[in-house]
């Protein structure tokens, strides 16, 4: 569960955690809370109908078709560490990267706690598809891959939220970090105590133990994706 990558770390990796932790839960509470009303509002699923209209010349403008997300350095890099690592090796875990990633979950499980989810929809939304399906897939056929075999939704939200988390987090909570900003003990001990913990180890006991993944060149993979060979 959660709260084992936290405990799994030594005391300095902990406090170095803990640091990102605290720099990144409002930054990224304040993003969250805003998907979650753009969904609750019907303000998504319109951008998503108008963003399917682009796809086709229209008015006198050239259409517009989502392009692939993983063209950069970045990716690039990513995607031959992922090719020599050996069978089963997940890396080396970096405490502050882990703080980051842990906040965000964590700030998406009080929103859908405070809107008044059941537990395991909660889970499921913001655990169980991360860890089980979507960086498995990542990690075996790239991030493109992973995102644009999923619905429309899913493929407009991830270029649309993207660079909202990147700017919120490089502009609050890294600058936050840079700047020494103390350590919010309230938001840690809330972490550290949450009742989210103990429904997700409950929610793990039941964990299939079936792989789920999708070939590369099956016939319902997008045409422009399929890694025929891989």
């Amino acid at each position: 569960g959660i709260l084992a990558v936290y405990n799994s770390l030594s005391e300095e990796g902990k406090r170095e955690f803990e640091i990102a932790y605290s720099a990144s839960y409002y930054p990224c509470l304040d993003i969250l809370y805003e998907c979650y009303e753009d969904v609750a509002s019907g303000s998504e699923i319109r951008s998503v109908v108008l963003a399917g209209q682009r796809y086709y010349e229209k008015d006198g403008l050239p259409a517009f078709q989502m392009g692939k997300i993983d063209q950069t350095r970045m990716w690039k890099v990513g995607e031959r560490v992922r090719k020599a690592r050996a069978s089963g090796d997940l890396g080396p875990l970096y405490p502050f990267t882990a703080g980051v990633y842990v906040a965000l979950m964590m700030a998406q499980i009080e929103i859908l706690r405070k809107k008044g989810h059941s537990y395991s929809e909660i889970i499921n939304e913001s655990v169980i598809e991360a860890v089980d399906s979507l960086n498995p897939f990542m990690h075996a056929r790239g991030v493109s891959f992973m995102v644009d075999n999923c619905s429309t939704t899913a493929r407009l939200g991830s270029r649309k939220w993207a660079p909202r988390f990147d700017y919120i987090l490089t502009q609050q909570a890294l600058v936050a970090v840079d700047n020494g900003t103390p350590i919010n003990q309230d938001l840690l001990s809330n972490f550290l105590s949450d009742p989210v913990h103990g429904a997700i180890e409950v929610c793990a006991q039941m964990r299939p133990t079936v792989d789920i993944s999708v070939p590369p060149d099956a016939d319902f993979v997008r045409p422009e994706l399929r890694q025929s060979g891989n």
